[in-house]
């Protein structure tokens, strides 16, 4: 089953939009994020919500749609754009936009089914998407694990030992800045005797240097002042990316949804997670500690707007990190009462309550078992109605 596609319409008359939502409703897996009769102010939202995909008139006064699709392409040059229109004569303007496509008024279902299906091709291939796009350089995977995934299938590079990988992964960790030896042994080799702790160093730097080389992946080891230095030379780290991201979302004044879904795919998991790195734990908190706070942003945010569905998504991603927390479960649990979920914030109840016993050994506090009592009392009377 393709995903729920979230489309923008604008057209300056109020009757093709009615029509067009209509076709678009009986075709179905189709979502309306927004209906304009003015371009400018389409514009002037577009940052502001979720679109998968515009729906554009070109004739309108104050603002042609060919113009309007020129500052949509400036802002998501990959963004889907259907132009909807009587006059064939834009087609060669409309070609060099890179329109998904051309409709012809009057259009019917049939046609529009076609174009839903370009669409829904263009959002299912991950090339076409710029954070996705691997290109001709590698990525370092930080977040769900470490590894240098390589251009082409996409691969990654088999170490010749869990201390090579190690060692590159800690210097990847310090971003460029220079380790002394000392501080590189002290973590990877605790405890071992100082001689051959420095053999087994430089034995792991000729190999990573060597399978960096035979990969060609362009991150040089240099070495100055008794210490390392990983340069990534412009290489993408998605941990860095991740938390440049996170810094926008909890400093910006208004939110745009569009973040909100890039910020979760973005999250493939925890800082070299599964890895059993101890010199990674700190920022492993620190970043989990970031999303958690981004989450909660976002779920007041949904929750002002009136998005019950997201607001509860987002605590949901928060309790699967943090399943104790009694705040955020009790949190969950009101919106999902407010959704008419009433089974699903039992499963939540009983899920925190678990996680609360299991992991601190102590009861749910007064707060959460009132709000059980009450949510149990509500369902008791519910079953007796029916």
């Amino acid at each position: 089953m393709n995903p729920m596609i979230r489309v923008m319409l604008i057209d300056d008359e109020e009757a093709a939009l009615d029509l067009l939502e209509i076709l678009l409703g009986q075709i179905g897996n189709v979502e309306i994020v927004g209906r304009y009769l003015n371009p400018i102010q389409a514009l002037e939202d577009f940052k502001k919500i979720t679109v998968d995909a515009v729906f554009l008139d070109i004739q309108m006064p104050g603002m042609k749609g060919t113009q309007a699709a020129r500052h949509i392409r400036s802002m998501f040059p990959e963004m889907p754009i259907v132009f909807t229109t009587a006059y064939a004569e834009f087609a060669v303007e409309a070609f060099e936009i890179e329109s998904t496509d051309y409709l012809l008024k009057p259009f019917t279902t049939g046609r529009l089914q076609s174009t839903l299906t370009r669409i829904n091709k263009h959002l299912q291939e991950p090339a076409n998407r710029p954070e996705a796009n691997i290109g001709s350089i590698p990525l370092v995977q930080c977040l769900g694990g470490f590894q240098i995934i390589l251009p082409g299938e996409p691969k990654e590079i088999v170490w010749k030992t869990k201390k090579e990988r190690e060692l590159c992964a800690f210097l990847i960790h310090h971003e460029g800045k220079r380790v002394n030896a000392p501080v590189i042994i002290e973590a990877l080799w605790p405890g071992y005797d100082l001689v051959k702790a420095k053999t087994y160093l430089y034995t792991c730097l000729s190999y990573l240097r060597r399978s960096l080389a035979e990969h060609e992946v362009p991150i040089h080891i240099s070495k100055g002042n008794q210490g390392f230095t990983a340069e990534l030379n412009e290489m993408t780290v998605d941990a860095s990316a991740f938390e440049n991201l996170l810094i926008q979302i909890l400093s910006e004044e208004s939110l745009s949804e569009r973040n909100y879904d890039q910020m979760n795919r973005m999250y493939t998991g925890d800082y070299m997670e599964a890895c059993d790195f101890g010199w990674a734990s700190a920022r492993q908190s620190e970043i989990r500690s970031q999303y958690v706070h981004a989450l909660r942003r976002w779920h007041m945010y949904f929750r002002s707007q009136g998005k019950l569905s997201l607001a509860a998504d987002s605590l949901q991603r928060v309790m699967a990190l943090m399943p104790d927390s009694e705040v955020d479960g009790r949190a969950l649990i009101r919106v999902q009462l407010e959704l008419g979920n009433r089974s699903e914030a039992h499963r939540v109840c009983l899920q925190l309550e678990q996680a609360v016993r299991v992991q601190l050994g102590t009861e749910l506090e007064d707060e959460t078992m009132l709000l059980v009592q009450q949510m149990l009392k509500d369902r008791s009377a519910a079953f007796n109605e029916t």
